[in-house]
């Protein structure tokens, strides 16, 4: 079938008006797009040097940096589909079906993308500190996005999610410059507790990691089955901590022999009737 010379030049005179119209949006656009990166290059640019200056959390700084970069272009790319002549209504009900599918598809990660804007925001505990958050204990070693990576005493590696860790209780066993040091000791009930308890002062005065104020002090904690027990309490720097502990008890021991404290082991009296 061939067009009549009539329709072939209305189709021409028609495609030409459309290209009058379409080429001049093309060349915005891409006028638009030019000029729109070059802005948003130089703004992340800016905004990551600002933050670099602050010395914040280098993973926070990734995510800040990087979720203005993905806003700069989502708004540029909008204006890109305005000039276009492309409905905004039905633009945006794209992107909000998108968002919607997204966000279902990822509930569990956003949790925990969220949980770790909340840790990278507020702090509540930093790279390098010992804490005990959902049943693990170990060294902070990384704080990503969405998990924290812990290192635990025994050189075992703990990753958790950051949406666990924002909704738990987690205590920071380091994030104070002192800590008390508590210590139970048993002494028979034949002791003379004065005697026992100057013994254990001695051993905190003369040890310089012991801290004089607070001062240590040496208490009857309760009576057990078959001994007296003591509690002894002492504050010392954070790292100290387990060295005052496990050499003070060890002390105490060695004290105890050279005074004759007995240190009682489990016993019962029956009695035969």
């Amino acid at each position: 079938m061939e067009l009549s010379p009539e329709t072939v030049k209305t189709l021409l005179d028609e495609g030409i008006q459309l290209a009058y119209k379409i080429i001049p949006s093309l060349i915005y656009a891409l006028l638009f797009y030019l000029v729109g990166r070059f802005v948003v290059i130089k703004l992340v640019n800016g905004f990551s040097k600002i933050l670099e200056k602050r010395d914040a959390n280098p993973s926070l700084n990734t995510f800040l940096v990087g979720l203005v970069k993905a806003l700069l272009f989502v708004s540029l790319f909008i204006g890109i589909a305005s000039i276009l002549g492309v409905p905004m209504s039905s633009f945006l009900a794209i992107l909000g079906a998108a968002g919607l599918a997204i966000g279902l598809a990822l509930q569990g990660s956003l949790s925990n993308f969220a949980g770790g804007v909340l840790i990278l925001l507020f702090k509540p505990f930093r790279v390098g500190d010992v804490v005990t958050g959902m049943g693990h204990t170990g060294t902070v070693r990384k704080i990503d996005i969405l998990y924290t990576h812990l290192t635990t005493f025994d050189n075992k590696e703990v990753v958790i999610p950051n949406g666990n860790l924002a909704n738990s209780d987690v205590v920071n066993l380091t994030s104070q410059p002192t800590r008390r040091v508590d210590l139970n000791v048993g002494v028979a009930y034949s002791t003379d507790l004065k005697k026992a308890r100057e013994v254990i002062l001695e051993i905190l005065e003369n040890d310089e990691r012991v801290h004089s104020d607070p001062a240590p002090v040496v208490w009857l904690n309760n009576f057990g089955d078959s001994s007296l027990n003591l509690v002894v309490r002492a504050w010392t720097n954070t790292e100290n901590l387990w060295p005052v502990y496990f050499e003070t008890m060890e002390k105490i021991k060695e004290a105890f022999e050279k005074h004759s404290i007995e240190i009682p082991f489990p016993q019962r009296v029956l009695h035969q009737i």
